[in-house]
């Protein structure tokens, strides 16, 4: 793995991490096909980055006035290479200033995605994918086509792309990364600490179980309010649905049974390169039982997850409520 920095981009590491600010942030994306471009724009998008690839780099300005202007976005990452215009590449320099002397040096930044030319070609070799520029007009003034075979094509485009690889402030060697070292890799050069959000779910078995669901918890077994006449109307968010409960223990142990466990595991996916994960809680209906464990577990876990997870509480059957 090969990771550098130019003296402008030092402040890299100490910036606040995009998700809990609107500190404007606007990342130029390039790298050689191949070596994993795309696969960085999708983790920028899952690190909160509105993420929009091969564009043309004469429109970068334009984009960003859209986003920035007219949409607030805050946190932009926008993909080019080697299929933009042979004319935009010559006057990258001249569209970088533009976007700097725009919005501040501090907020624009390039990150350009490498990889060494073995890796690039056994790359292509195990997808059977065609490097663009063998099937590109390389001449365009002259209209001439040359035809390339893939180690030169590679070389080829290193060239061709040195406008955009000469300014960048972050350079990315993916030769020997996998995704999930690509991804902390990213964070770390954004400063963007890992997070994910916990959906607790609560859910009635009768309408069919949640096939996205992480974990299942089935609490049928707990005293019924259903067929208390004076509860059937309420739900499991009333007081008197709590009172009825707490007549019986066994609903405060089933309750601390799953909190631990939760309690436990659910950390350990910051870990797992997760951004979500739903927990969902059955009963019959989705009214009482599981409305009132879900309710209470977001305020417990709520409070005693670490930094980076988030709990969420949603209720599926509330429209039938």
């Amino acid at each position: 793995m090969s990771v550098s920095q130019d003296q402008d981009s030092n402040s890299v590491a100490s910036v606040t991490h995009p998700a809990f600010t609107n500190k404007l942030s606007i990342l130029v994306v390039s790298g050689r096909s191949g070596s994993g471009k795309t696969s960085v724009l999708n983790i920028l998008e899952d690190l909160g980055y509105y993420s929009i690839d091969n564009l043309p780099l004469s429109l970068l300005p334009n984009a960003a006035h859209k986003l920035v202007n007219e949409s607030g976005i805050h946190r932009i990452a926008l993909g080019v290479d080697i299929r933009t215009p042979r004319a935009d590449l010559s006057n990258f320099a001249m569209i970088h200033d533009s976007l700097k002397t725009t919005y501040g040096a501090q907020a624009v930044r390039v990150l350009y995605v490498t990889a060494q030319e073995s890796t690039l070609i056994a790359r292509f070799n195990a997808t059977r994918r065609v490097h663009p520029l063998m099937s590109q007009d390389v001449d365009s003034d002259n209209a001439k086509h040359i035809a390339f075979n893939l180690p030169a094509a590679i070389k080829k485009e290193l060239g061709l792309l040195e406008p955009i690889s000469g300014h960048a402030d972050i350079t990315i060697d993916t030769s020997n990364l996998n995704i999930h070292q690509l991804k902390d890799n990213l964070r770390e050069h954004i400063g963007a600490d890992n997070q994910i959000v916990v959906n607790l779910l609560s859910f009635g078995f009768k309408y069919g179980s949640p096939i996205d669901a992480d974990f299942v918890f089935d609490v049928r077994i707990l005293p019924n309010p259903h067929w208390n006449p004076e509860l059937r109307d309420s739900t499991g968010l009333d007081t008197e649905v709590g009172a009825f409960f707490s007549d019986y223990p066994e609903v405060a142990e089933m309750m601390d049974d799953i909190d631990k466990f939760l309690t436990r595991w659910l950390p350990e996916f910051l870990h797992n390169n997760r951004h979500t994960v739903t927990v969902a809680i059955g009963c019959t209906g989705g009214k009482h039982r599981s409305v009132f464990i879900t309710d209470h577990l977001q305020r417990r876990l709520a409070g005693a997850m670490p930094k980076g997870v988030k709990v969420l509480a949603k209720h599926r059957e509330k429209s039938r409520w």
